[in-house]
């Protein structure tokens, strides 16, 4: 089976800059259809395939889905994106566009800042003993 051989956090900023540019916003040459985070993003390895064609498990944000809804028929709508446990799944029935949004944007912020800074670190030579 093929992985996802994207790296996770350029896909995090990614997503960023997708939403950050209004990617899912509306098109005034289009009509309104509605969107749903994750899925309907270039980030998604099934955007633009009607049929779904490759596996979530596949998806590098498999690894952010709790374990008990890795088997949801989309697992990343259930990533814990703020403390209080709310997910994508939670605000696409109690939220609006706007605060969808943002809330994803805040958690990818965090979770691009968490991937640095511990890459960061990975990256600091082991430090030299001197006596």
């Amino acid at each position: 089976m093929p992985i996802d051989d994207r790296d996770v956090l350029e896909v995090l900023k990614f997503e960023l800059d997708f939403i950050e540019s209004g990617g899912y916003g509306r098109s005034v040459r289009t009509p309104w259809l509605p969107t749903s985070i994750f899925q309907d993003s270039l980030t998604c390895l099934n955007f633009g395939d009607p049929h779904r064609t490759r596996p979530c498990d596949e998806c590098l944000l498999m690894a952010l889905v709790p374990p008990e809804r890795r088997s949801e028929e989309v697992p990343c709508h259930y990533i814990p994106l703020t403390p209080q446990g709310e997910t994508v799944d939670h605000l696409e029935r109690n939220a609006t566009q706007d605060v969808k949004e943002e809330v994803v944007k805040n958690w990818l912020r965090r979770m691009i800042k968490i991937l640095e800074d511990a890459r960061a670190e990975q990256a600091k030579p082991p430090a030299v003993s001197t006596g």
